[in-house]
């Protein structure tokens, strides 16, 4: 196809495409003449990769190129793929709050714990850890250090979630299709899995204070 298909089918304007190019995020397309150039599929689906990265994901070009250098290297597994993007997604979502101090390092031996007591082969140093540190050190500083003590049942909530959405990331067959499949779901994922967090607050409210405070919880929330 032609840089102007390619531009209708993925969306991405051309002087944008031609930019990735220049750029090495997009490899350039065959040439057919001195000014014209052929463009398959699989430009499309890498377009689509990027802008998923971008928009969906948040992460800068610098960033990109990073995740795209890991998929295109075919001696990284899978799994050092899906996680390349994964903490590239952790660290642009949000930064390690607080600032040091005892309730940081009370967090970070907190996080530990967690880690060794679930058997989870995560790093200290894993983004998603750390802002995971980061969250507990700010509930300690507002005085809401007891809200630790749901750590495990916050972590039991979330095993079987993750499983789900590795299930769904088995499906695809393409590198490119697993990295765009971790980007939708490390961040729709989340907004989905908050919102309905919400949703159960509400019912919960209605069982344990009566269904008119359940019910005014639901319209204030909405």
């Amino acid at each position: 196809m032609r840089i102007g298909e390619l531009s209708r089918r993925s969306g991405v304007p051309v002087p944008t495409i031609k930019y990735y190019v220049r750029e090495g995020l997009l490899p350039a397309g065959e040439l057919t003449s001195p000014n014209q150039a052929r463009y398959g599929d699989g430009h499309e689906r890498r377009l689509r990769l990027i802008r998923a990265l971008l928009d969906v994901g948040g992460l800068s070009l610098s960033a990109i190129a990073d995740v795209l250098r890991t998929i295109d290297d075919p001696g990284q597994p899978v799994h050092e793929v899906l996680g390349a993007a994964a903490n590239r997604i952790t660290s642009a979502e949000a930064a390690e709050p607080g600032e040091a101090g005892p309730e940081s390092a009370e967090a970070r031996e907190e996080v530990a714990a967690l880690l060794a007591r679930r058997g989870w082969r995560v790093s200290e140093d894993n983004p998603a850890a750390r802002s995971l540190a980061g969250v507990l050190a700010a509930l300690h500083r507002a005085g809401h250090g007891g809200f630790t003590e749901l750590l495990d049942v916050y972590a039991d909530a979330a095993e079987p979630v993750a499983h789900a959405d590795l299930d769904y990331v088995r499906r695809r067959v393409a590198r490119e299709d697993l990295v765009e499949s971790v980007v939708v779901g490390t961040v729709l994922g989340e907004a989905m899995f908050g919102a309905l967090r919400r949703l159960a607050h509400v019912e919960a409210s209605a069982g344990v204070f009566g269904e008119t405070g359940g019910a005014e919880e639901g319209r204030a929330a909405g």
